[in-house]
């Protein structure tokens, strides 16, 4: 639906905002503000409302407005800025020190007092539906010896991470902190999110200052924004009891979240078409996860770091307590010396070239289900990379 088409907006928020919808991108109006966007949520409402003539009754308004969702090219919703992903699941930040040290599961001790991140590429982050080439990088020999050095290549463990997106609306002042009982209101809604992962690099390079190409080639996220206000529903009280406390900055009058299904499907090259259902190999829901998104956020800004309409925060990798609630292909097959066998027959440890990853959400209770659309990305072969014009 082009909303800016409609000359409906006549409330105090957007009767003299309604040129927000011109725009390219969703930054200009979602740094308007909740009013705003609750606002316009009730006029998009009225409008589609069978019993609301201005749009039911005017056939030329519709074929101006209404786009068949076929003929739609989706574009990554917002300009982004900035991309923070933090890592939020225990569960995931257990199986990490695994996959990383293989020493125990101890997390190190900062873990259950702040939410940990690293600042992602804004500029790689792309629409559901493109696909991603295979990423070049450093790792260590075949024979884990650091004394052999590395080599450069293809990863040979390329992973997916499956992940809640949210998008900020209305940002803060440089050195003005977001409290945790406010930061809600500074979120705009929610994507799917894929942070594509090249767990031998990760492995070479996350020491001593974390993820960096292993992660900077690719995150692939759902273009339908699914709104904080359309979520209210379905918040819930997380899963996870938080112990130790946590400091006074990050504790909540009310530690809520949402209650958000996830599912990841692989699909092969070549294989027959099959229901999505049958090649479901991880089922996970957000609300299993450590840190809140507003203790995320009001982290995030502790320092005085400012926030913009468009940034991107990624929930960190959805990993459940069951081993099928994994959030990861390498957690699945236990760092890749236990593959799973797919519907079609094939196994897997990590992704395969002409490997499709495709990750669904959806809130559902008795009355209502809203659904965040697919979060797709197909692995294409690496790119050549050329050598330098010299001996």
């Amino acid at each position: 639906m082009d909303l800016s088409e409609l000359d409906c907006f006549s409330g105090p928020e957007m009767a003299k905002q309604s040129n927000v919808f011109r725009e390219g991108e969703l930054n200009a109006f979602m740094g308007l503000g909740r009013n705003a966007w609750h606002e316009t949520r009730q006029t998009v409402q009225r409008v589609l409302s069978s019993a609301e003539g201005y749009l039911r009754d005017n056939g030329h308004l519709q074929k101006r407005t209404l786009i068949n969702q076929d003929d739609a090219i989706m574009h990554v919703p917002a300009r982004i800025g900035d991309f923070t992903d933090f890592s939020a699941s225990k569960r995931h930040a257990e199986n990490d020190r695994i996959m990383f040290t293989d020493k125990s599961q101890r997390i190190l001790p900062n873990w259950d007092y702040m939410p940990v991140a690293y600042h992602s590429r804004a500029s790689s982050v792309v629409v559901s539906g493109t696909d991603i080439h295979r990423p070049n990088g450093q790792y260590a020999n075949e024979d884990g010896s650091v004394d052999s050095g590395p080599v450069f290549g293809p990863t040979k463990k390329l992973d997916f991470e499956m992940e809640i997106g949210a998008l900020i609306g209305t940002g803060n002042a440089l050195s003005q902190p977001i409290s945790v009982d406010s930061a809600d209101s500074h979120v705009f809604g929610f994507v799917l999110l894929n942070d594509w992962s090249a767990r031998d690099l990760q492995s070479w390079e996350w020491n001593p200052l974390g993820p960096f190409l292993s992660k900077s080639f690719a995150t692939t996220i759902s273009p339908w924004v699914v709104t904080a206000a359309a979520l209210e529903p379905f918040l819930c009280d997380p899963i996870c009891l938080q112990d130790p406390q946590p400091l006074p900055y990050l504790r909540s009058k009310s530690i809520k979240t949402y209650d958000i299904n996830l599912t990841t499907s692989l699909q092969t090259e070549g294989q027959t078409e099959v229901h999505y259902s049958s090649s479901v190999i991880s089922q996970s829901n957000y609300k299993v996860m450590y840190w809140t998104l507003a203790q995320q956020i009001a982290h995030h800004t502790s320092n005085g770091c400012n926030l913009l309409p468009g940034d991107l925060i990624g929930s960190g990798t959805v990993s459940g307590p069951t081993h099928y609630s994994s959030g990861s292909l390498s957690e699945l097959s236990e760092r890749g010396t236990k593959p799973i066998t797919l519907v079609d027959g094939q196994r897997r440890a990590f992704l395969h070239d002409g490997d499709e990853v495709i990750i669904r959400g959806w809130c559902e209770d008795k009355s209502v289900r809203i659904g965040f659309g697919e979060c797709r990305g197909r692995v294409l072969h690496h790119r050549q990379h050329s050598p330098p014009p010299f001996p």
